[in-house]
């Protein structure tokens, strides 16, 4: 199972300047609508000191990160979903991601046309967001005439079902992105299969230029703080540039110093879209290899398993969990388990975030 998060937002605001920094996968960049006519696609490596440290005790081992998928996202305009510009394309591509990261440009550059012609974060937030929501009501509309004419048949589960769902349709109806209210039960299962573009989770990526935060990134924030949503500032094209000059991981670190940063905003951003989609990590150090594992909050032992290997889940019997704490004060597995801290854990045991797990099956 991957987990993607989508780069979208209004032409020319860094997306693909982004895309590269995070990826190093050389998409174009212009300073013209629609340089990215098909979405570009790269794996990120998850940064995890905790990765790094449990494999201080395995040296001979392969350590192997978790990873993020990112998408660059052709550059939406008003009217999209009526198809202007590449909108029914990123409409389409968008509804494939896991989670938005919404790219906001707060950089002046005279010779990186505004497809608006002046920068306004406001006004393009609400063009996107407006798109979206647009969408979603023509979608949620569709299944809303379906339910309609079966709320006339046989079927008494029908009227409750269409009830709930005009509910949906009137809050998307008045702007109101799904993703911010209460969903009924009735219809949770009917929505992830529609797969509606508000009721994924977003987060704000704020693109910079060389002179950081400005007034213009401030507002941004207003506006992610009104939505209950997390905000990135990226100075996108300087870490863009650091990373394609800097030959190595101390050099990079100087570069990041000159410009006063102690970490890529980069980071940051594979962090948060880690947290969008409230997932967490779990280490193994089976056979060749320690290495991290993604899966969402609340699941199960046999679940987690399936990670590793897809027929672990039937085949569960028991997992072994280690602290990663103790793990590292004890300095080994033998210790751990004669110390009689290796607890054992059975099939409705709920992973947690770092847990060190050994998966016995039958």
């Amino acid at each position: 199972m991957g987990f993607t998060c989508g780069l979208v937002g209004l032409p020319n605001v860094g997306k693909s300047t982004i895309f590269n920094a995070l990826c190093g996968a050389g998409a174009r960049v212009e300073s013209y609508p629609f340089c990215t006519i098909e979405a570009n696609v790269g794996t990120v490596a998850v940064p995890d000191p905790r990765l790094d440290r449990l494999a201080t005790l395995y040296p001979d081992k392969k350590k192997v990160p978790t990873h993020l998928e990112f998408i660059d996202i052709a550059g939406l305009v008003a009217k999209a979903s009526e198809g202007e510009g590449m909108g029914n394309q990123f409409l389409s591509e968008i509804r494939s991601v896991d989670a938005i990261l919404h790219v906001v440009r707060c950089f002046a550059d005279a010779n990186v046309a505004h497809v608006s012609g002046e920068i306004d974060p406001v006004r393009d937030i609400e063009v996107v967001e407006t798109e979206l929501l647009l969408k979603d009501y023509e979608t949620l509309g569709r299944v809303w005439e379906r339910l309609k004419r079966e709320a006339k048949g046989a079927d008494r589960r029908a009227p409750a079902l269409l009830e709930a769902w005009g509910h949906l349709v009137e809050k998307v109806a008045q702007g109101v992105p799904i993703r911010s209210f209460t969903i009924d039960r009735g219809v949770e299962t009917l929505l992830r299969e529609t797969s509606p573009l508000t009721a994924k989770p977003l987060l704000y990526v704020v693109n910079v230029g060389e002179e950081g935060e400005n007034e213009c990134s401030r507002a941004v924030k207003r506006i992610a703080d009104e939505h209950g949503s997390e905000v990135i500032v990226i100075r996108g094209r300087i870490e863009a540039e650091i990373l394609e000059v800097a030959a190595s991981e101390e050099e990079r670190s100087i570069y990041l110093q000159e410009w006063g940063l102690e970490n890529t905003g980069l980071e940051g951003l594979i962090h948060a879209g880690y947290r969008a989609l409230a997932l967490i990590t779990f280490f193994t150090f089976e056979g060749p290899e320690v290495r991290a594992w993604t899966v969402p909050k609340g699941t199960t032992a046999p679940k987690a398993g399936a990670k590793i290997h897809s027929d672990f889940e039937e085949r569960f019997v028991l997992a072994e969990v280690m602290n990663l704490e103790e793990l590292l004060a004890t300095g080994s597995e033998k210790a751990l388990r004669e110390a009689g801290h290796v607890h054992r854990a059975g099939h409705d045991y709920v992973v947690k975030d770092g847990d060190v797990i050994h998966f016995i099956c039958a």
